[in-house]
């Protein structure tokens, strides 16, 4: 090893090795250092060496001598280019570009990271310098990034592998710059990619001409294509078995055949099909061939999602489809007369020619429109479930709702203009008849599933919209654009046409989609007749799981709109089934509710997640548990009161989750100010049971959810007047055993309500015989008739009359649970029409279906104590 420290003269080896070695050491090294002095001596006789030692040249220098001498000469000849500071900023930018077009040949994603950094400090120098121009070089880096960045991460999708941790944040962070920077360019970049030769010309004839280099053998970036000089433009591809793959208009149908024959097989690469099918579409030369390729390119784009029922598409693949989708539909309709899409239709199998093409023969091409529209519009739906609702990204992913709106109604648009097509069919009794009617069905109740929950106003704007953007030489049948219509007369007018030409479960979702829309515009009683006429009630459970949610979604909003019109009792009795059995967030399909004691298998809980509402079209779920539990209060207060004045009346319930609340919080022993919505109803309650009617209408318009809903102030006003009214009810029923004539006038001033309003809520409780009393019109008073009280004797047998009912009752049910239903025969012999029978039992639940149930019922509010509400629910 000494040999390499001897490169310097002979001083610095002596000094070094005297540091470096000591005792025997430093003797080795000694003659090791002779034996090289002598073999240097042997190596100077030769004239070569003799001449190095004269210009100082030792080591690897002697070898770059002549290297050297010929740069210094090649200099002397050389001319000095003198460039601005404007052509070195050029030069800079396409060197930071060429370094990034390296990187992405190699998938280093964290030089891609810093030079894409790097890239975006540089331009804005450059576009200050180009007059506020933006550089076309960089637009082409971008939009190529931005593809190349979304192939890569739809490649992991669909063929999982292991990355580097530090490549993986690399690939993360130039997708998250690449969408805030792009949004910028967006309309340059669509420009480029419309015409990428077009866009680039004008950049090409601005910039000067660099100095032409030797060009570089490209690297192969995939197995699977080689490349292999060809003609003089460049490359040839090859494929994987050597041979050239030419694609030319004649090998169009073979490849789409290959293509098709592959999906499905293991180990297919989508993305690969994708590119080779782009290449197609743009060198093919007749409208047929445009239209094979588009069926099965959009078709692939969709098998990019369906490895998995968990993920969504894309949003760039998803517009890409969306494009070639409108595409297809012009090619369709500019070829109406010559060539159909249709299901079930046979496919040409000769692939060396295309069919020939003409009026009377009309060919017609396997495929199916409806089924992308409804593709893309089930892909946008699984993506909104992805995104967080609270975030921009739902917001820009949620804008895409307009094109996939169009797309809808122009397939509507074809699908119309078949009809004539069907006619013929059907009179020549051809064997697969073109039958757009069904498909016609099935776009419409799309197109109406996407309007029925908007406002009047978002969906005069969406229509607008829509018209603009679908060429002005198409018109609809169904809902022509020359006649222009309000939201009420469009949903109307799609309504109308599926009642008239579907049936089944279409129709049924048709009224449904009805009803909500006239529900959510105010019209209660429109859509409460039309739900009850539809008798959808009775045979909804023989429908699928989304459109019981659909019908859930009605009903619940029919029960709104009743209380927004003040028809308390209506939107009480509309809103109990669904609020009733806490478990709304299931019913609605707005979020998973898990119950205490409830067992999901995960096949379960996937299937819930995938019927999940997008937020945007979610009902609020504190406003409808807020006005449920407004109902309940403004009508259980008065019953509990009335029970308490008259042991003999009937106990039933209205709403047992009402009462469930009521009793837990009068076991409080302390409770604070009201903190949520359940509180402010529930010391309201409270207020209103004790006659303080005032406190209890401050604490209901203390709540802040009524500023959710549109006109909350006539709201408020409403609530206001009937708690006064359910006060003055109240109020007479809790204290009248204890008066023998009240005047008019002091239930007026007490209540703060005009004497003709006391006077009819007190006639119309006379009337219902709610109230043993008479009013005397003269006098302006109420006169109370006092009737037979019942002795203790009598109270405690009507109390051991009801636990004898609900043990008879508690034991018929067990004894049919062991059983197994076959103690008919006991049953029969048992007491007809008592109250512990079978009549009994049936009067029980048919008494709770409508608002209360018979004696014969369960034994409810045993715990509730305390005031006028205790009396009124004690044993």
């Amino acid at each position: 090893m000494s040999r390499f420290f001897t490169g310097s003269d002979s001083s610095d080896t002596s000094s070094d090795a005297e540091e470096l070695y000591s005792g025997e050491e430093e003797e080795e090294k000694s003659e090791e250092s002779s034996s090289e002095a002598e073999s240097e001596e042997e190596e100077e006789e030769s004239g070569e060496e003799s001449s190095d030692e004269e210009t100082g040249a030792r080591g690897v220098n002697r070898f770059l001598k002549e290297v050297s001498d010929e740069s210094e000469s090649e200099d002397e000849d050389r001319v000095t280019i003198v460039k601005s500071q404007k052509d070195k900023r050029y030069e800079e930018l396409e060197g930071t570009i060429r370094l990034m077009e390296n990187a992405e040949k190699i998938n280093d994603w964290s030089v891609i990271a810093s030079e894409f950094d790097k890239l975006n400090r540089q331009i804005p120098t450059l576009i200050k310098q180009n007059n506020g121009k933006t550089p076309k070089i960089y637009i082409k880096a971008i939009a190529d990034l931005e593809t190349f960045t979304t192939d890569t991460i739809e490649k992991q999708k669909v063929t999982p592998k292991k990355m580097n941790a530090a490549q993986q944040r690399g690939l993360n962070a130039v997708r998250q710059r690449l969408r805030k920077n792009n949004k910028d360019y967006t309309a340059d970049i669509e420009a480029y990619r419309a015409d990428k030769d077009g866009f680039l010309e004008e950049e090409v004839a601005e910039e000067i001409v660099p100095a032409a280099k030797k060009a570089k053998k490209q690297p192969i970036l995939n197995l699977s294509e080689q490349v292999a000089t060809g003609d003089e433009e460049g490359f040839t591809v090859v494929g994987a078995g050597g041979k050239v793959m030419q694609y030319t208009p004649e090998s169009i149908l073979k490849h789409l055949r290959t293509i098709i024959e592959a999906r499905g097989r293991k180990n297919t690469d989508r993305l690969e099909q994708i590119r080779v099918m782009e290449k197609l579409l743009d060198v093919s030369a007749t409208d047929y061939q445009r239209v094979r390729v588009l069926l099965t390119l959009i078709a692939t784009r969709f098998d990019l999602s369906s490895g998995s029922t968990s993920s969504h598409m894309s949003p760039e693949q998803w517009k890409l489809a969306e494009g070639e989708l409108n595409k297809l539909l012009k090619l369709l309709e500019d070829n109406r007369a010559v060539m159909i899409v249709q299901e079930g239709a046979e496919e040409w199998d000769d692939d060396e020619k295309p069919p020939p093409l003409s009026e009377a023969n009309i060919t017609r091409i396997p495929g199916s429109v409806v089924s992308f529209v409804e593709r893309l519009d089930d892909e946008l739906t699984r993506s909104l479930q992805h995104i967080d609702p609270h975030t921009a990204e739902y917001v820009d992913r949620l804008s895409d709702e307009g094109a996939l709106y169009t797309a809808i109604v122009r397939t509507l648009l074809y699908m119309e203009s078949l009809r004539p097509q069907a006619a013929k069919d059907k009179e020549m009794k051809i064997e697969h008849p073109c039958q757009p009617e069904e498909n016609i069905n099935r776009v419409v109740m799309r197109r109406l599933e996407h309007v029925y929950f908007k406002p009047s106003q978002v969906v005069n704007i969406l229509e607008e919209n829509t018209w603009k953007a679908i060429p002005p030489n198409l018109d609809s049948q169904t809902t022509p654009r020359s006649k222009p219509k309000d939201s009420a007369t469009l949903i109307q007018t799609l309504c109308t046409y599926l009642f008239e030409n579907s049936e089944g479960i279409i129709r049924a979702r048709a009224m449904l989609c009805q009803v909500y829309f006239l529900a959510l515009h105010d019209h209660y009683y429109k859509a409460r007749d039309m739900m009850l006429m539809s008798h959808l009630q009775d045979t909804i459970s023989n429908f699928d799981v989304n459109t019981q949610i659909l019908f859930n979604r009605t009903l619940v909003q029919v029960g709104l709109c009743a209380f927004r019109q003040g028809l308390i009792y209506e939107a009480q009795n509309s809103l109990q089934d669904i609020c009733g059995s806490n478990r709304q967030k299931e019913l609605l399909a707005q979020g998973l509710q898990m119950q205490r004691y409830s067992q999901i298998s995960p096949e379960q809980e996937r299937l819930e997640r995938q019927r999940q509402l997008p937020f945007h079209m979610h009902i609020n779920l504190e406003l409808l548990e807020c006005v449920y539990l407004t109902c309940s209060m403004l009508l259980e207060i008065p019953l509990l009161a009335q029970i308490g004045s008259s042991p003999d009346i009937r106990k039933r319930v209205i709403s047992k989750t009402y009462r469930r609340l009521l009793e837990y919080h009068e076991r409080q022993i302390f409770t604070g100010p009201p903190e949520n919505t359940r509180d402010h109803v529930m010391q309201a309650s409270k207020a209103l049971a004790a006659g303080e009617w005032k406190r209890a209408s401050d604490f209901i318009n203390q709540i802040k959810i009524w500023d959710l809903m549109a006109q909350s102030g006539k709201i408020k006003e409403m609530l206001a007047e009937q708690i006064q009214e359910e006060g003055l009810r109240t109020y007479l029923f809790t204290y009248a055993p204890f008066y023998d004539t009240l005047s008019v006038a002091t239930l007026s001033q007490m209540f703060d309500l005009p004497d003709r309003k006391v006077a009819s809520i007190v006639s119309r409780m006379i009337s219902h015989e709610e109230l043993a009393a008479a009013l005397d019109q003269v006098n302006a008073a109420i006169i109370f008739r006092k009737g037979v009280e019942l002795s203790r004797l009598q109270s405690l047998a009507l109390t051991l009359s009801d636990k004898a009912s609900n043990l008879i009752e508690s034991n018929e049910k067990t004894l049919e649970q062991r059983t197994q239903g076959t103690a008919n025969a006991f049953e029969r012999g048992g007491p007809q029409g008592g109250r512990g029978g079978r009549g009994g039992q049936r009067g029980g639940r048919q008494g709770g279906r409508g608002g209360g149930g018979g004696p014969g019922g369960p034994r409810r509010g045993q715990g509730f104590t305390g005031g006028a509400l205790g009396r009124a629910i004690q044993a």
